[in-house]
């Protein structure tokens, strides 16, 4: 029976080790892709979560969380994830950062399918994907101090030698993330809203990833305090080389960051284009309610132009309508609609859409 020494191959020295393949243990090569080359892509995935009833949990149904939806984020760019709270969203989040299993589906990373990447691979991955999370408040250990927040990814991950440059580092981000470092010593309950949303940034910067995912960052903020922060994210993502999926329902400030928005409704994809393109020409009668519902910061205007209410309720994922989800509400709904599920199409310069009545009408 031969002994394997974990020491020797978590310092990469696979030699003699029988039956174990190098490339397994040494770290991803992430940083191949190339500026304008997917680096995230997601395909036909599908997230149903098992409802049991009962001592013995017998499964009485499914909620679709996410019923297959695909698409690709670009090195280099901002993608908006929008929709209504349950169609889906987080848990696409959660897949992305190897949380959550997806039922069926696929998803890349750099190339690597995230399913293949296994325990001695995962410290590379969780490196290189961070997250920003809604909460500021929530996110942050309130027993800890802010230098000592910011620090923990290095310390855990072993990024920094000593104590000295742990301390070089954490300065470096509090500058990145415009934080004064005399606030290094104060815990969470002390600073405002806006800080410790920039403490978060600062902590899921610290180990230097390519991507990350912003699962609302801004919704628990002050108006004032959201332009900073949004400010903030892109001049990160200019100096940095960052990649962001950004998640957020209110589709103003998803505008002003993301370069491309996918709308989600129930647990599917329904639109997807150029952030210029969807918010001036929205195909979809679903992103058409979103925007309308964004007021103009003109009362003449506000008031002279058509506003789409959307009639209803958002289904239940537990038992989503056949056909079209979205044809309850649809006030151009057909008979087809109610039978066949549309797949995004392309109706020209990127623009996809998944509803071939409205596609064809407006094209």
């Amino acid at each position: 029976m031969t002994v394997v020494d974990d020491r020797a191959i978590d310092a990469g020295d696979t030699a003699g080790v029988p039956g174990l393949v190098p490339s397994i243990v040494h770290e991803l090569d992430f940083a191949r892709i190339v500026d304008g080359e997917p680096l995230v892509e997601v395909r036909d995935l599908k997230v149903h979560f098992p409802v049991t009833r009962g001592i013995l949990k017998r499964e009485v149904g499914r909620i679709k969380a996410v019923d297959g939806v695909s698409f690709s984020i670009l090195k280099g760019e901002a993608l908006g994830l929008v929709g209504e709270s349950g169609s889906g969203k987080s848990t696409i989040a959660r897949c992305l950062l190897k949380l959550t299993k997806p039922t069926s589906g696929a998803i890349t990373y750099g190339g690597v399918a995230l399913d293949q990447i296994g325990r001695r691979d995962l410290a590379a991955f969780r490196r290189n994907v961070q997250a920003i999370f809604q909460d500021p408040y929530s996110s942050l250990n309130p027993r800890m101090r802010i230098r000592e927040i910011i620090g923990e990814p290095l310390y855990v991950h072993r990024t920094v030698r000593t104590s000295a440059e742990r301390e070089k580092r954490v300065g470096e981000l509090f500058d990145l993330c415009g934080l004064p470092r005399g606030l290094g010593d104060r815990y969470p309950h002390e600073m405002s809203g806006g800080q410790r949303q920039r403490v978060g940034i600062a902590r899921a910067l610290a180990l230097n990833p390519s991507f990350v995912v912003c699962d609302e960052p801004v919704s628990a903020l002050d108006v004032s305090i959201q332009a900073q922060i949004i400010n903030l994210l892109e001049d990160l993502r200019q100096e940095l080389g960052l990649t962001y999926l950004f998640i957020g329902h209110d589709l103003s400030v998803v505008k002003n960051l993301c370069n491309r928005v996918a709308v989600m409704y129930l647990g599917t994809l329904v639109e997807l284009a150029d952030s210029e393109i969807l918010f001036d020409a929205p195909r979809h009668p679903y992103t058409q309610a979103l925007l309308s519902a964004i007021p103009i910061p003109d009362p003449v205007a506000e008031a002279a132009r058509e506003h789409k209410i959307l009639q209803g309720e958002m289904p239940s994922p537990l038992n989503p309508p056949s056909g079209c989800v979205f044809h309850p509400r649809c006030e151009y709904a057909i008979g087809d609609c109610r039978k066949r599920t549309p797949g995004l199409e392309e109706m020209g310069g990127h623009h996809w859409v998944a509803c071939p009545v409205v596609g064809a009408t407006t094209h």
